[in-house]
C-alpha cells in the first residue's frame, strides 16, 4: 500500500484524486453504465490501499511464468511448453502454504523480501485455447500499477500481443517490455534485428519509446542456482525493478494507476455520450421539422380556408348582382299590375337569380370539406414518410432488442411506436367518412345559429330560404303599398328597399356562414394539429429530455476528464 509518509503534493493529490474519481464514479452509476466499467473503476479505486501491483502479460510459452521464477531464484511456478496457468495467479509476500483462491484468483505466497512491497500477477497466455483466460487477463490489466510485457525472441512481438498492447496503452499503462529467450537468438546480427522490430512495433502502438530488457529467464535461473553472476541484462532488469524503480516511482505509478482508468473510462463514456447526443440532435432536428410543418399546415389552413371563403362570397356577390338587376326589370310602374302575380314573381326569381347559387354554394362548402380532410391525410402520410426515414444505427437495434431498458431501448421503441401509429392511421384514414362526419358538423352547426329553422338542412337550402324571405318583404310590401296614398311614386322607394332587403339577408347568411365554417375548420383544424402533435409527444419528450440530460452529462464528464488530466500532470 502506499506508504503513509507522503509529501505535501503527493498528499494533496490523493486526497483530490479519490475525490473527483468517486465524483466519475457516482456520475457514471447514474448514467447506465456498465456494471463492468464501475467495477473496474472502484477496483482501481481500492488498488490506492494495497501493494504495488506488477502484472506480467504476454502469449502462452513466452516465459512469463519462468521469468518469476527466475526472479525468485527457484521454480516454484510451474512451467512448460503449453498454457500451464489456467488462471491468474497473485504472488505475494508470506511463508509456503497451500494456495488460496479469492474471487477465482490463485493467490500464493514466497518470503522473498521484495515481495513485502510489490505484488507480482501472473497471467494467462493472450493466445490461450481458452478464451476465457484471455478475458480475466484483459479485465485485470486495468488494476495493474505497472506491466512487464513478456515477448518471445523467436517469435517477437506477435498479432496477438500487439493487440493486447493496445488494449494495455488505452488504459494509460507503464509498460516495460521483456524479450525473453534472447540466447535464443544465433548472432549479434540477428539480436539486433529482433530488437529493433521489438522496439520500432512498440513505439508506434504506445506512442513512446519504452524500457526494453532482452533477457533469458532460463540462464538467470542457472545462473542464480549454481551461484554464479547474473546476465547482464538480467541484472539490469532487478536493478530497474528493484532500485531504480524505487519508492518514489512506485508512488508516481500507484498514484497514476486510477488517474489512467478513471481518464479511459470517461473518455469511453465521453465518446457514448457524444454519439447519443450526434444521434438526439438528428432527432431534434425531424422533430423541430415536423413541429414547423404542424405550425405550417395550420397557418395554411388559415390561408386556404379564406381563399375558399372568398370564392363563396363570389357566388353569393353574383347572386345579389342578379338580384338587382331582377328588381330593377321588375319593380318598374310598366309593371304595377304584374307585381300582383306572386307566384309567377316567385317563379321568375327563383329562375333568374336563385338559379344553380344553392347548388354552387354547397358544392364548394363540400370542396372545402374535401381540402381539409386530403390536408389531414396529407400531413399525416409525410409524417409516417419522416418517422420511418429517420436515422436508426444497427447497434442501436441491436442493442434495443438485448435490452430491456436504457437509451437504446426506449429510443426504438418510441421510434417504432409513432412511426407504427402514424402508419396505421395512414392506412385507415377513411376520406370519404372523414368528410361525411366534418359535413355533418357544418350543417349542424348551420341549424345550432339560426340559418336554417328546422333541422340540419343544406346550405343551398338555407340560402334559397334566405332569398325567397327577401323578395316576398319586398313585393309584398310593395303590393299592399302600391295602390295607397303614395301612388306610383312609391315603386322607385321600394324598388330600392327590396334590393336592400335582399342585400341585408344574403349579408346575413355570408357572416352567418363565414362565423360557421370557420368555428368549424377552426375547431377541426386545432383537434387535427393536436392529433398530429400528440402523435409524437412521447417521443418528443423523451429527445428534449434525454437531451438535457446527455448535455449536462457530457459537461461534467469534460469537466472531470480535465480535473483527472491535471493531476495526471502534477505527478509528472
Amino acid at each position: 500500500m502506499l506508504n503513509p509518509i507522503l509529501n505535501a503534493d503527493q498528499a494533496a493529490i490523493l486526497k483530490e484524486e479519490r475525490r473527483t474519481i468517486q465524483e466519475l464514479l457516482t456520475l457514471l452509476a447514474s448514467w447506465e453504465a456498465e456494471p463492468k466499467a464501475l467495477e473496474t473503476l472502484k477496483q482501481a479505486l481500492e488498488q490506492l490501499d494495497e501493494l504495488f501491483m506488477l502484472v506480467i502479460v504476454g502469449e502462452f510459452n513466452a516465459g512469463k511464468s519462468a521469468l518469476i521464477n527466475a526472479l525468485l531464484g527457484e521454480r516454484y511456478l510451474t512451467e512448460g511448453v503449453t498454457p500451464t496457468t489456467a488462471q491468474i495467479h497473485i504472488l505475494r509476500h508470506g511463508e509456503r502454504a497451500e494456495p488460496l483462491v479469492e474471487r477465482g484468483i490463485l493467490v500464493l505466497h514466497y518470503p522473498a523480501d521484495f515481495l513485502r512491497e510489490i505484488s507480482i500477477v501472473d497471467t494467462p497466455g493472450t493466445n490461450a485455447v481458452l478464451r476465457q483466460h484471455e478475458e480475466i487477463s484483459r479485465e485485470f490489466v486495468p488494476r495493474s500499477d505497472l506491466i512487464l510485457f513478456v515477448t518471445s525472441a523467436d517469435r517477437p512481438f506477435s498479432e496477438s500481443e500487439r493487440g493486447f498492447m493496445s488494449l494495455i496503452h488505452e488504459w494509460g499503462k507503464k509498460v516495460v517490455i521483456l524479450i525473453n529467450k534472447f540466447d535464443l537468438l544465433e548472432n549479434d546480427a540477428e539480436r539486433q534485428k529482433v530488437y529493433d522490430f521489438v522496439r520500432e512495433n512498440a513505439t508506434r502502438l504506445l506512442g513512446r519509446e519504452p524500457e526494453i530488457f532482452p533477457v533469458s529467464a532460463k540462464g538467470a535461473m542457472r545462473a542464480k542456482q549454481a551461484g554464479e553472476t547474473l546476465p547482464r541484462s538480467f541484472q539490469r532488469l532487478e536493478d530497474f525493478l528493484f532500485e531504480t524503480l524505487n519508492e518514489e516511482s512506485r508512488i508516481r505509478l500507484k498514484l497514476g494507476n486510477p488517474l489512467g482508468v478513471a481518464l479511459k473510462l470517461s473518455q469511453d463514456s465521453l465518446q457514448k455520450a457524444t454519439t447519443r447526443l450526434g444521434l438526439l440532435n438528428e432527432d431534434l432536428g425531424t422533430i423541430q421539422q415536423v413541429e414547423r410543418q404542424l405550425s405550417t399546415y395550420r397557418s395554411d389552413l388559415d390561408n386556404e380556408f379564406e381563399f375558399h371563403t372568398l370564392k363563396i362570397d363570389n357566388i353569393i356577390n353574383e347572386m345579389q348582382r342578379r338580384g338587382d338587376d331582377f328588381f330593377d326589370r321588375t319593380f318598374r310602374v310598366s309593371r304595377i299590375f304584374s307585381l300582383f302575380n306572386t307566384d309567377a314573381i316567385k317563379e321568375q326569381f327563383e329562375r333568374e337569380v336563385i338559379g344553380n347559387t344553392p347548388q354552387q354554394v354547397e358544392a364548394q362548402v363540400q370542396e372545402m370539406i374535401d381540402w381539409m380532410v386530403e390536408r389531414e391525410s396529407k400531413q399525416w402520410r409525410s409524417l409516417a414518410r419522416q418517422l420511418s426515414q429517420q436515422h436508426q444505427t444497427e447497434f442501436m437495434q441491436e442493442a434495443a432488442n438485448d435490452a430491456l431498458s436504457g437509451f437504446e431501448y426506449n429510443r426504438h421503441q418510441l421510434l417504432q411506436s409513432v412511426g407504427r401509429s402514424a402508419a396505421d392511421v395512414v392506412a385507415r384514414y377513411d376520406s370519404s367518412r372523414e368528410a361525411a362526419e366534418l359535413g355533418e358538423k357544418v350543417q349542424q352547426s348551420l341549424a345550432m345559429v339560426g340559418i336554417a329553422e328546422v333541422g340540419a338542412i343544406g346550405v343551398g337550402a338555407a340560402l334559397t330560404i334566405s332569398a325567397h324571405a327577401a323578395m316576398f318583404d319586398a313585393t309584398g310590401i310593395l303590393a299592399a303599398g302600391v295602390l295607397g296614398v303614395a301612388g306610383l311614386g312609391v315603386i322607385p322607394y321600394r324598388r330600392n328597399e327590396a334590393k336592400k332587403a335582399l342585400r341585408t339577408k344574403l349579408e346575413q347568411l355570408r357572416k352567418q356562414l363565414h362565423r360557421v365554417l370557420l368555428d368549424a375548420f377552426n375547431t377541426e383544424a386545432d383537434r387535427s394539429a393536436k392529433r398530429l402533435g400528440e402523435s409524437i409527444s412521447p417521443y418528443s419528450r423523451f429527445v428534449r429530455d434525454e437531451h438535457e440530460r446527455l448535455t449536462a452529462i457530457q459537461g461534467e464528464l469534460t469537466a472531470i476528464r480535465g480535473q483527472l488530466t491535471e493531476l495526471r500532470e502534477r505527478l509528472r
